[in-house]
């Protein structure tokens, strides 16, 4: 058995605790310093065996009822909710089963269930790897479910929870004429990777070649089409991709984010790639300035991620919605002070919530004389008429592209500024 194997595993059930325990998010847990003890290798097998943990418990819980009484205490649960997935996913029992009852036997709270975990983990080889794909796909949890339903449908939520079991795969974004390491080229220009590994690893990583983005969250900044020279405000901008977008078209770029923590990765994206922007943390309520084209990807409630964010639907609960919606239409009103008539603005959210991005724009536009959607922005390539909305903005959903591995949810619309004076009905 390998240290560090055992290590990883360690990692992944603190993980498991501070996500289905306290409420955190995964990326919270790994901005504390969770897995910086680890190696490269070592962190990213914990994050991993978290993440796969998370998307299969489901399933995981129903074969571990089966033998026990009752649940255990979380950490000893989570030990065999990551044990059972890796079993019934092709993972050899001896590792698997060892691994676990060491990690257990060396907790001084629950090292007398050792005996208990050996016995259930041995159970669950036997049985589980047959009774695992017999199972449904993982549901989403009701309070975010039922909003789903009601706005796309149950066969299209079914197809959303297909994806998110799935996972992601890996899409990059390419500087111009740079290549990437070979994978698939999708419609809309970004490369994506099956079983991709450690990022870092990849080939022109070092390079600065290219960089990790969802094949949706490439698309705003498509759709705005910045031209080399403009001013263009890069809101909400961390960890970057977007901003590096925008600066590898040659605009004259203001990336702000409110978080100076956040905003430090947008520095090294920038810095490893070799591409320019002013970088500023601060308020983007409080941001002074005209420019000539906006990209406002406002904070949301980034259910549209969950395909590679599984720990969301565990860590949060709904309740932060009504004033992400009243955060986002502030945003959106003061944004629009700051582009210059004849300019434009692309609002999006990573959402699949319509009162986040359908609804908002729909709001927006009978307030001001000078404001209209531009239809035309989406003629880009990739783009199918049916992901086009009523208003003008295109809705992007995980079952789209499901064949071929999903996509992140994601809002978008483009917003014309006339060249008359603003006015504000």
């Amino acid at each position: 058995m390998s240290n560090s194997a055992t290590a990883a595993r360690r990692s992944a059930i603190y993980l498991l605790d501070q996500i289905l325990g306290e409420g955190r998010l995964l990326s919270e847990c790994l901005v504390a310093g969770a897995l910086d003890r680890l190696p490269p290798e070592d962190r990213a097998r914990a994050q991993r065996l978290a993440l796969e943990t998370l998307r299969g418990i489901e399933r995981a819980d129903r074969l571990l009822e089966n033998h026990l009484n009752r649940a255990p205490a979380l950490t000893v649960h989570n030990a065999l909710r990551l044990g059972a997935v890796e079993l019934c996913n092709g993972e050899a029992a001896h590792g698997v089963v060892n691994s676990m009852v060491e990690i257990i036997g060396r907790s001084r709270k629950h090292g007398r269930l050792k005996g208990l975990v050996n016995a259930v983990l041995r159970k669950v080889a036997a049985e589980g790897p047959e009774a695992w794909p017999k199972m449904r796909v993982p549901r989403l949890p009701e309070w975010l479910r039922d909003p789903l339903v009601a706005a796309w449908g149950p066969e299209a939520v079914g197809g959303m929870e297909q994806a998110h079991f799935a996972g992601a795969p890996l899409d990059l974004t390419l500087k111009p004429g740079r290549d990437a390491p070979a994978g698939e080229t999708l419609p809309t220009g970004s490369v994506r990777l099956i079983n991709a590994g450690q990022v870092s690893a990849l080939p022109r990583y070092t390079a600065g070649d290219w960089w990790v983005q969802d094949a949706a969250a490439a698309l705003p900044v498509q759709i705005l089409a910045p031209k080399v020279g403009e001013r263009v405000l890069d809101l909400c901008a961390a960890p970057g991709g977007k901003t590096l977008q925008l600066a590898a078209a040659g605009a004259d770029v203001t990336a702000l984010d409110i978080s100076e923590a956040r905003i430090e990765r947008v520095r090294e994206n920038l810095s490893r790639t070799g591409l320019s922007a002013q970088v500023v943390a601060g308020d983007a309520l409080d941001h002074t300035g005209q420019y000539d084209a906006i990209l406002l990807d406002a904070p949301c409630s980034a259910t549209g991620t969950i395909r590679r964010h599984p720990d969301l639907p565990f860590a949060k609960d709904g309740s932060e919605f009504g004033d992400l919606i009243d955060l986002q239409s502030r945003m959106l009103a003061h944004a629009w002070t700051l582009l210059k008539p004849g300019g434009r603005l692309v609002y999006c959210t990573c959402s699949l919530l319509p009162d986040e991005g359908e609804v908002q724009i729909e709001e927006a536009l009978p307030q001001y004389s000078d404001m209209s959607v531009d239809r035309t922005a989406l003629n880009i390539p990739g783009i199918e008429k049916d992901w086009i909305t009523e208003e003008g903005g295109l809705r992007l959903r995980p079952d789209y592209w499901l064949d071929r591995g999903g996509m992140d949810g994601f809002y978008i619309a483009c917003l014309n500024k006339s060249a008359r004076a603003h006015a504000f009905r």
